[in-house]
């Protein structure tokens, strides 16, 4: 099997509409519609999809929790520009600025939380 590339995650969380609006308003992300009126956001060439933890999307992770995620994303700007741009929309910086290793290699990265706690790594590549 020749996997190289991830296409989409799911989110489950508490409030899909308030989701979708942080995500696009925080992180600059387009909205995305799909399917039978399903809405994401998308990330680069991949996407975030949401699902309400009451109704789920099937078929579903066996215990689908909002608050349970962590994963790393990756910007592009001065790290002064994004701890001012987290600072502007009110969200708390967790940890960091801290030196990590992604995928790629060194990056220093903040750690926030969204509106259900998930945990969100924003990383920047020193290089």
């Amino acid at each position: 099997m020749n996997i190289r590339n991830i296409d989409h995650i799911t989110l489950t969380v508490s409030d899909e509409e308030r989701s979708v609006r942080w995500y696009h308003e925080v992180f600059d992300l387009p909205i995305i519609e799909f399917g039978d009126g399903r809405r994401g956001v998308k990330l680069g060439k991949q996407k975030i999809n949401f699902q309400q933890a009451d109704a789920p999307h099937l078929p579903v992770a066996k215990h689908p929790l909002a608050g349970s995620a962590d994963f790393a994303i990756i910007a592009t700007d001065p790290l002064a520009n994004i701890l001012s741009h987290l600072t502007n929309y009110a969200v708390e910086i967790v940890d960091g600025p801290l030196p990590k290793e992604g995928a790629l290699g060194p990056m220093t990265s903040v750690y926030v939380r969204d509106p259900d706690e998930n945990l969100i790594e924003i990383g920047k590549y020193d290089k």
